[in-house]
């Protein structure tokens, strides 16, 4: 080996890890226990054996933690999302035995993507000052427990947009307003991290992203060309559904995602991990819900994601309401609601090694 080689080598077997699996717990349709919501997601997820959790911290007027964890929980009024984080709900899903916790985080008073249409230089002061706090706190609170800690937002192209349609381009001007609203964020995490100067834990800004087929095939403009070089973050989560069903596919987008993002610690060139995959049991059969499933966690592997998290624990897209049956809810859950497993929880479960 040519001795030139071997920091290279060094710096990428440092880089290189097994890929965790992990399981989003939100806005489930339904719940099997009288737990505060929160805690019912949790036990459940560990006994998968899972050492990685999705959740939602947010105090956002779309959709407040209040609501995403509405059954059989009670919510202490927040102000911030750093006393959000400091409440006893998330003090108790902080103690659980999770080594990663990927949260979807907005601050409080605005919709999730007030900044679409207007974006400030108080607004961004703002959303600094709260991912500061928010970073400083879980730093200083968990030093030396070996946890990560995930900050990041909502599919992004959705969020910019305003349909849901994938054909229609996002305006230049939510593009550069949520540019903004990024570099805010990422600065807040960033001045936190340097200022703690503690061990044994970090905090990390993540990008969501979820449409890059027409950006990388037609050159389109999308969150991964238009915002994310610029904002440099630690990591991009990209939310694969429009790619499941094509996993070769998937695996040359996640290399044209990377080629777009500038490379940062602890991940190097594979800061990049499948923020949302799953397979609704009640809209495809079977064999395709495991080859979508399996073909997922194959590319996630084989690219170097960290993390796959899939979606979701219970079911959150009711066909009828209320939900009383299996075959009410799409199917997207390890867990239905008769409390019996699914096939996906048999493909996890045996995916991380039991």
């Amino acid at each position: 080996m040519r001795l030139f080689l071997l920091p290279l080598l060094l710096a990428t077997l440092a880089q290189a890890q097994p890929l965790q699996i992990g399981v989003a717990h939100v806005s489930g349709t339904y719940h099997l226990t009288s737990q505060h919501y929160l805690d019912e997601g949790a036990e459940d997820i560990a006994q998968l054996g899972a050492k990685c959790i999705k959740v939602y911290l947010t105090l956002d007027t779309d959709r407040p933690v209040s609501a995403v964890y509405a059954h059989g929980s009670e919510w202490p009024a927040c102000r911030t999302l750093a006393e959000l984080a400091a409440s006893p709900p998330f003090q108790r899903l902080f103690a659980r035995p999770f080594e990663t916790y990927v949260m979807t985080t907005f601050r409080g008073g605005r919709s999730a993507s007030y900044w679409r249409a207007k974006f400030t230089e108080e607004d961004a002061a703002d959303e600094e000052r709260e991912l500061h706090d928010l970073t400083l706190h879980l730093l200083r609170t968990w030093q030396g427990s070996g946890k990560t800690f995930v900050l990041g937002n909502w599919e992004g192209d959705w969020a910019v947009r305003e349909a849901f349609d994938p054909k229609v381009d996002p305006k230049l001007e939510a593009l550069a307003n949520m540019t903004r609203w990024f570099q805010a964020r990422q600065r807040g995490v960033d001045k936190a991290r340097a200022e703690a100067g503690v061990k044994g834990v970090q905090v990390l800004h993540a990008v969501e992203v979820c449409l890059l087929r027409r950006g990388m095939e037609e050159g389109a403009p999308c969150v991964a060309n238009q915002v994310v070089p610029k904002v440099a973050p630690d990591l991009v989560s990209y939310s694969c559904w429009e790619l499941q069903e094509k996993p070769d596919e998937m695996l040359k987008a996640l290399e044209w995602l990377a080629k777009l993002t500038p490379d940062k610690p602890p991940f190097g060139d594979r800061n990049i991990y499948l923020g949302e995959f799953g397979s609704p049991e009640n809209v495809f059969p079977p064999a395709k819900q495991r080859s979508m499933i399996e073909g997922s966690l194959r590319v996630a592997r084989d690219f170097g994601c960290p993390w796959a998290i899939y979606w979701a624990l219970h079911c959150n897209e009711a066909k009828t309401t209320p939900v009383t049956k299996n075959e009410d809810v799409k199917g997207f859950d390890l867990i239905r609601p008769d409390g019996t497993k699914s096939l996906a929880w048999d493909l996890l479960h045996d995916a991380i090694g039991h």
